[in-house]
């Protein structure tokens, strides 16, 4: 088995690696954005690793620094001819090692939670589970009624004390959506909520007993939906609340925030717990069919 940087000649092959995965879900989303995925030039911060045996491609994925210490792992595929024959083992061990060198002190991955066949192959790589998160989504409405009982501020300061006793924090291990890497998670820090109130929004949910909540918007994106149409997004880095109230007016904030950005369709990270789940659906919001799993590699004991 041969590993190596993979790049942009190696489209056709990893068409042909992908074109039997999730068939059952609409296909691989890998080729569509692989050229925009795949490093231009080494030292980006991100290297994707190509495995090959006797000449075929056999597996490919990429790792990305998040922060000067948080690595991630993302787009672990292995052809459907070399699997059981360690293919992932030894990515995961270039990785490992990359991100080191890069100086991450931890590495995470996130699993789908219908992807099964990936769990065991994770947990013998050295990944041990972290937590459990799903997607809450409320319609943009710029008239949404905020409980007379709470007030919203888009101050950083109190959103990060609310955060830091959160009991949402403790449920996702401090992480919520990385700012820079889409569909990535990353320890939030207090800059992090300074430089979201400067360029994007951070929402504190204030109430008669103090603090009751908080959030902030990542990004907007667009994308394609099913029939081809063009979606405009607002994603939030996570939702965290108290109780059912502050839970609406925490939507009914990243409502009226949503409308006024003219988006159409929100997404919200909240952990998977009956709590959180529930106090979503009951305050208003929809909530994800499947939930989604975070795996995490203490990188000093590699």
């Amino acid at each position: 088995m041969h590993i190596r940087r993979a790049t942009p000649d190696d489209y056709d092959a990893v068409c042909e690696l992908t074109s039997d995965i999730w068939a059952d879900r609409g296909g691989d989303y890998l080729p569509d954005i692989y050229h925009d995925w795949l490093e231009d030039d080494p030292g980006q911060g991100k290297k994707t690793f190509l495995a090959e045996i006797d000449g075929d491609l056999a597996g490919i994925v990429q790792g990305v620094m998040l922060s000067p210490d948080e690595a991630w792992f993302q787009s672990l595929r292995v052809s459907s001819d070399y699997r059981r024959q360690g293919v992932s083992q030894r990515l995961n061990e270039e990785l490992f090692a990359w991100a080191r060198e890069q100086g991450a002190t931890v590495g995470r991955v996130m699993i789908f939670s219908w992807n099964t066949a990936s769990f065991a192959a994770s947990r013998s790589s050295g990944f041990d589970p972290l937590t459990e998160f799903r997607f809450a989504h409320v319609e943009p409405d710029v008239d949404a009624t905020i409980p007379d009982s709470r007030s919203i501020s888009h101050d950083p300061a109190p959103a990060w004390r609310y955060w830091t006793h959160s009991d949402v924090r403790a449920e996702l291990e401090g992480l919520a959506l990385d700012s820079d890497e889409s569909w990535a998670l990353s320890e939030l820090t207090h800059s992090d909520l300074e430089r979201f109130a400067d360029e994007t929004a951070v929402f504190a949910v204030e109430g008669d007993d103090g603090l009751a909540g908080a959030s902030y918007r990542v990004r907007t994106f667009e994308r394609e939906d099913d029939d081809g149409d063009l979606v405009r997004w607002a994603e939030y880095g996570v939702g965290a609340w108290d109780d059912v109230d502050s839970a609406r007016a925490l939507f009914a904030a990243i409502a009226r925030d949503a409308a006024a950005l003219t988006v159409d369709r929100t997404r919200i990270l909240i952990p998977e717990t009956a709590q959180y789940v529930t106090d979503a659906a009951y305050a208003g919001a929809t909530v994800s069919e499947e939930p989604d799993f975070a795996l995490g590699v203490d990188l000093m004991k590699r």
